[in-house]
């Protein structure tokens, strides 16, 4: 099935948006793994609030996981990218013969990719949150700097979500 230029520019630059964001927050998540939970720098004055070894555990095991999924879609990404840049053209040079049914695949697996990778991502800064400042049910700092993150980030990611979804909904 034939996608038009502007069909194949639009999903290029989607490709490169996700490409884009997912260094960013691949750098994020590999300078995370890169830190040492138990290097003594806390602010816990109640050693009854620290968080502990589950925690400092957790920390790593959600990092690993978010750089896992953002690698995952970056690499998606890239390879369809390739393989819309190495389709070949009859006619036209504006029209590319693609797979559009593979195409949308590989974006929606992108898009969920980043999702989870998000979330992972998320559920590391809470335990970093934890190891820093204390165990969230006995610390209000580490409550005040939660509450915000586990409000706006999945906030954040039910409305991309949607808009995905949406788009794939609305587009031939």
């Amino acid at each position: 099935m034939a996608e038009n230029g502007g069909g194949t520019s639009i999903s290029m630059t989607a490709l490169d948006g996700i490409v884009n964001v997912n260094s960013l927050f691949t750098l994020a998540s590999f300078l995370g793994l890169a830190w040492t939970p138990s290097d003594g720098s806390t602010t816990i004055s109640d050693p009854e609030c620290a968080a502990g070894d589950r925690a400092e555990s957790d920390l790593v095991s959600f990092h690993v996981l978010a750089f896992a999924c953002f690698l995952f879609s970056s690499l998606v990404a890239l390879c369809l990218k390739q393989a819309i840049r190495t389709v070949p053209r009859p006619g036209r040079a504006s029209t590319a013969r693609i797979n559009r049914l593979a195409l949308r695949g590989g974006i929606i697996a992108c898009a969920t990719s980043s999702v989870f990778a998000c979330f992972f991502l998320m559920l590391a800064l809470v335990n970093l949150v934890q190891v820093r400042l204390g165990r969230i049910s006995c610390s209000g700092a580490a409550l005040g700097a939660v509450v915000p993150l586990i409000t706006l980030v999945p906030a954040g990611l039910f409305i991309y979500a949607a808009i995905v979804l949406y788009t794939f909904a609305h587009t031939h």
